[in-house]
């Protein structure tokens, strides 16, 4: 029986669209099973023409948009390029022709997802983006769709293997950062400029992705909380396990009856929950909802191949959605207008390392100053060299309290005589 033929174009051929590509040319008869059509990138769009481009046919590249866009065989657009633009000019001129989208594209969707995700739902198309956030990992459509039945209140994640791996390192060998992040980039884990990874912003532009999906209302990166690892050192972490946890850069979005909280910055964990044990370049989403209670997504967060799987994943989707002529059936989930609150109106406990003067009253006075700011002690270990050391380290775990009291209980501390350094603050799950 002949089958139909759906045609694609692949918008960029780097690592992601190498690995889109070599994946789709090794599982043609299993694509034929899995959506009852012949799939075929009958185009693929770069920048220079003449650059080698090796396992790829150069009758297949092309430099002309418009050569794609007004192809009436082509039905599906296939966007690995990355960036802004001209990626949100061409998806949007795709979809207003009617073709399906499939994107990897977090910056993207996390600045202008609405507008895309409105103009697919204005033309019947489908825009799918499972490979836009932690690679390999299906998140995105358990959140659209699995888990749909559920009032979701937590979505909270390693979501960048750069870091993670870089926390690992400092955590299991002792490394401190700069020599984590050196094996990182040596081992191709981290970009020449990393900023993007060890700032917090990829996991901040995945977050408000997910946040959007899981409870239905717009988030963007703008709204977006974000601190990166840069200032964690060796010593927080031997902390920390002292205390009984990991430290993670987590991304941490919460349903709350204020508003909807999104951020992300480096955490204390307990060692006994599953994300403390998410090693190296891995990535894990867990989510919570009042039906599903706690569900965990762990993979690989990123490379050619994990990428290209769930590019792949979505690819098959929309090839059964074509063969069936039901495009368009799931849209924008964002139904809902809720407030995304400012940090500081959310609540968090703190971890707090401070070289303070070695004699007595000092604990006193920091504890005074952190009371007089509604923070409230749990856990404080005091170490110095010797009683005759000029300093010692107060090592700090509080209760739950305001973000903006804390913070202002912090201002005053720094300010103070007997203070020379507040040496580590992070907050704690």
């Amino acid at each position: 029986m002949d089958k139909r033929t759906v045609k694609a174009a692949l918008l960029g051929v780097g690592t992601v669209g190498g690995g889109v590509y070599k994946l789709t040319q090794s599982l043609q008869a299993d694509l034929v099973a899995k959506t009852g059509a012949c799939f075929e990138i009958a185009r693929i769009l770069v920048k220079d023409l003449k650059k080698e481009r090796p396992g790829i046919p150069r009758e297949l590249l092309t430099d002309s948009w418009r050569e794609i866009v007004e192809d009436p065989e082509i039905q599906m657009v296939i966007e690995v390029m990355g960036g802004i633009e001209p990626a949100r000019t061409y998806i949007r001129e795709a979809l207003e022709a009617g073709k399906q989208v499939v994107t990897a594209n977090k910056d993207l969707l996390a600045e202008h997802g609405q507008e895309l995700l409105e103009a697919a739902a204005a033309h019947s198309c489908d825009l799918q983006f499972e490979a836009a956030v932690a690679g390999a990992i299906p998140i995105i459509r358990p959140l659209k769709q699995s888990l749909a039945g559920n009032h979701l209140t937590e979505v909270m994640g390693i979501v960048n293997g750069t870091t993670n791996y870089i926390l690992s390192k400092m955590s299991d060998e002792g490394m401190d950062y700069q020599e984590a992040l050196a094996k990182a980039t040596e081992l191709g884990y981290a970009e020449a400029d990393p900023t993007a990874d060890v700032e917090g912003y990829d996991a901040g532009r995945k977050m408000a992705i997910m946040a959007c999906l899981a409870f239905n209302s717009r988030v963007t990166f703008s709204q977006v909380y974000t601190e990166g690892i840069t200032q964690v050192s060796a010593a927080d972490i031997r902390y920390a396990r002292e205390f009984g946890y990991a430290v993670k850069l987590l991304g941490l979005a919460r349903n709350t009856p204020e508003g909807i909280e999104v951020r992300v910055h480096p955490m204390l964990i307990p060692l006994e929950h599953p994300l403390a044990a998410v090693k190296d370049s891995f990535n894990a989403v867990f989510v919570h909802g009042d039906a599903l209670d706690d569900a965990m997504f762990m993979g690989r967060g990123a490379g050619e191949m994990p990428t290209a799987s769930a590019v792949l994943g979505d690819v098959i989707d929309e090839v059964r959605n074509l063969v069936h002529g039901c495009s368009g059936r799931v849209g924008c989930s964002c139904y809902k207008h809720l407030r995304v609150k400012p940090m500081e109106e959310t609540e968090n406990r703190f971890y707090l390392r401070i070289l303070a003067e070695n004699r007595p009253g000092v604990l006193a006075g920091i504890a005074s100053v952190l009371g007089n700011n509604g923070v409230c002690i749990e856990q404080v270990v005091q170490r110095s060299k010797s009683r005759q050391a000029p300093y010692a380290e107060l090592v700090i775990i509080t209760d739950l309290v305001r973000e903006s009291g804390f913070q202002d209980a912090l201002t005053i501390l720094r300010s103070l005589s007997t203070v020379q350094e507040i040496a580590g603050c992070l907050r704690v799950y």
